[in-house]
């Protein structure tokens, strides 16, 4: 029952409160101090020793990074949240409890932000933060959608409906442009995941409602100004005229800082957490007291540009673990799981390291504790599901198998 609510409080609280996992944290180490014994006795099998694997290498390239620079920084603290890996699976496999409560979680988290959001906006704030920023308010909520469409219980989808609805406010809201990309991932996969009528009439509908959306946000002026469409018009101008100190002409220049660092420094880049110090080949930000907003944002707003230019090739190959390993185990574990169609914990686990593979294009996604820690702990959760919803079916045909092998037996003449 309590691993169940602590599996509640994961997705409900992640940002519609301040506590972000920390709510969850708690669950696991109570659960985990009470029922050590039945923690210990799990076996996770190869899966759980590639996540420690993973973990390791996380927690190990972060410390070699900061020996080489002498200083410890806040990045490698939040590597440590990887540990949560392999602690949270084997956690699931042992207390086992119910997936549906992580829809439920997923679904109240949603209804909760829109609140915030929509009361930040009304009180005057230029885009909804919650209690982290707009970037990764948008990413987040994209992950809690994930959550609701393929974590589904059966004969749900108008909660869905509506779910799916609060959370596209919410990114609305937010004014994030990022997580467009990962958001029509999400729409494609859930279009195609649906079992009525045929993939073409279904994408066509999703094309059809695209469009109306699109043409909605370019028709009225104050959703142009929500999603920040003149404003991009704006940066492109800026940055055809050299100006590049706006939204995404910083994002051009922070990569092209980043593949020019890269090239100094392939094999250790700067050091983890160090991008600002890359930034300073800039003349801008080589000033004594350089003021420029653009120099100080302590990272590149692109996974493969931040952990390229401070781990250098090390830190790229283990960033493509991060994403690869997992990804492939979802794979796998769907592929095996018997489930009829794209859904469940190993089809949200899929969706989840793509949408983050997306927003890495325009965001840091491990430079921040919250992303860091909602990609960890998901890996372990959805990982843990899909390895007792396996484990759960496995016994159920078994348990089918032994009455006809019983009766078979009585069947056969006694010989004496």
């Amino acid at each position: 029952m309590l691993a169940s609510a602590g599996l509640f409080l994961l997705p409900a609280a992640m940002v519609s409160t301040p506590f972000n996992v920390l709510p969850f944290a708690l669950v696991l180490l109570l659960t985990s101090a009470r029922g050590f014994s039945d923690l210990w006795r799990v076996r996770a099998g190869v899966i759980g020793y590639l996540l420690l694997a993973l973990t390791v290498a996380a927690l190990a390239s972060s410390l070699v990074s900061s020996w080489q620079s002498a200083e410890a920084f806040r990045d490698e603290g939040y590597r440590t949240r990887f540990l949560a890996m392999p602690w949270v699976l084997l956690w699931v496999c042992a207390f086992r409890p119910r997936q549906e409560m992580l829809w439920w979680g997923a679904l109240f988290g949603l209804f909760a932000t829109l609140a915030i959001a929509a009361y930040q906006v009304v009180q005057g704030w230029p885009r909804a933060e919650a209690w982290t920023n707009s970037i990764v308010l948008a990413d987040v909520t994209l992950v809690l959608m994930i959550l609701l469409v393929f974590c589904r219980p059966p004969g749900r989808w108008g909660w869905i409906a509506l779910g799916m609805a609060a959370g596209g406010t919410v990114i609305l809201l937010s004014g994030s442009r990022g997580v467009w990309p990962a958001l029509l991932a999400l729409l494609v996969a859930m279009t195609l995941s649906i079992r009525r009528g045929s993939g073409r009439l279904r994408l066509a509908s999703l094309a059809g409602l695209l469009l109306v959306a699109a043409t909605l946000v370019l028709a009225v002026p104050q959703l142009r100004e929500l999603t920040r469409l003149t404003e991009l018009h704006s940066d492109v101008q800026r940055i055809e005229a050299g100006d590049v100190d706006s939204s995404a002409g910083a994002r051009l220049e922070r990569l092209q800082v980043a593949w020019d660092t890269f090239r100094e420094h392939p094999w250790t880049g700067v050091g983890i957490g160090k991008f600002d110090i890359a930034m300073q080949r800039l003349p801008d930000c080589r000033l004594p007291q350089a003021v420029e907003a653009r120099c100080h944002l302590g990272h590149a707003h692109n996974d493969i540009a931040e952990w390229g230019a401070t781990q250098g090739i090390p830190g790229l190959l283990l960033l493509l673990c991060i994403y690869g390993l997992p990804l492939w185990l979802f794979i796998h574990l769907h592929r095996h799981s018997g489930v009829d169609g794209f859904r469940g914990p190993a089809a949200a686990g899929v969706m989840v390291v793509v949408a983050y593979i997306l927003c890495g294009v325009t965001q840091s996604m491990f430079a921040h504790q919250i992303t860091v820690s909602t990609y960890a702990t998901l890996v372990g959760v959805l990982t843990g599901l899909s390895l007792v919803a396996a484990s759960e079916r496995y016994r159920r045909q078994n348990e089918q198998r032994q009455p006809g092998q019983r009766t078979a037996e009585q069947r056969q003449p006694v010989r004496g």
